[in-house]
């Protein structure tokens, strides 16, 4: 729970929800420091959250840089830590952006405009066998040699709407999920290679966890199970030597865990936030605390 005169660090600002509740329960001297990568919705929040503007910091950027955004605010430590790694509803709505199989648009699925890698790149450059790894490990799809074989034969592929359909014919229908279009996984799995959302998060937890004060609690709410997992064992099994001590990383004696889970089973929905938010059904949300 945030506390009066608390510092605090949200790396996925999105709508600014989870910011604004934030710095009103840390009220009136808390301190909130948020990152996104999209430069719409930093433009946006800095008009919304613009009554906290003494207590909030924004920044267009990764929230790998949680390390060099407190630096650069003198903070020495923070007493809690936030990641939302769910998608965007208005960027996943959005056709221009290329997140969405049911709306026609371009191969983009950047974050941010400044990323080099694009879905274009993913789909139409990657050789098959990259391709199809990609598509297994990161959307974990058992048709993915399928899959990554017709979109290879289809190519140049051009549009989103196109590529759901070439992914789409490569999945015997009788294998077709129930519950979500047979694209889903290959489009999270590209949306992933271009973002490096999995190395982000790598990079991240040591950082954060290393800058979190005694008591200070970090919260991640991840989408994806490959995401959770490595979450799970990281709350689970960090030990001092593995987090950055301040200047460069160096090796440590095997000592107390750095952090304390909350629960052993992450928190999922319940069917009456399922039913208000649909696109929250796969939500897990983990926390630990940092030992005294």
């Amino acid at each position: 729970m945030p506390h009066r005169g608390g510092r605090y660090f949200d790396g996925t600002l999105g709508y600014g929800g989870h910011a604004r509740a934030i710095l009103e329960k840390s009220a009136p001297d808390g301190r909130l420091a948020g990152a996104d990568l999209d430069e719409t919705a930093v433009s946006r929040l800095k008009e919304s959250l613009a009554d906290y503007a003494d207590r909030v910091c924004i920044f267009q950027g990764n929230f790998t840089e949680i390390d060099r955004i407190c630096a650069m605010l003198g903070w020495k430590n923070l007493d809690g830590v936030l990641l939302d790694l769910g998608m965007s509803s208005a960027a996943l709505d959005d056709p221009d952006r290329g997140f969405s199989f049911l709306r026609q648009g371009p191969l983009d699925m950047r974050f941010s405009t400044k990323n080099r890698l694009s879905a274009d790149t993913v789909v139409n450059a990657y050789d098959g066998h990259r391709l199809a790894s990609l598509i297994r490990t990161y959307g974990e799809e058992r048709f993915a040699p399928r899959i990554a074989q017709r979109i290879v034969e289809s190519r140049p592929v051009k549009s989103t709407t196109e590529l759901a359909g070439i992914v789409s014919s490569a999945i015997p229908r009788r294998f077709w999920p129930k519950k979500i279009h047979p694209a889903t996984k290959t489009f999270q799995a590209i949306r992933m290679e271009v973002n490096q959302e999995i190395e982000s998060l790598q990079d991240f937890l040591p950082k954060a966890a290393s800058l979190l004060a005694p008591g200070g609690v970090i919260a991640i709410i991840s989408f994806h199970s490959l995401e959770d997992r490595i979450v799970k064992r990281f709350f689970a099994g960090t030990p001092e030597r593995f987090v950055y001590p301040r200047g460069l990383p160096a090796p440590g004696p095997e000592g107390p865990r750095l952090l304390k889970p909350f629960t052993r089973k992450s928190i999922t929905p319940s069917e009456e936030e399922i039913r208000n938010n649909p696109r929250s059904r796969s939500a897990r949300l983990r926390a630990a605390r940092r030992a005294s």
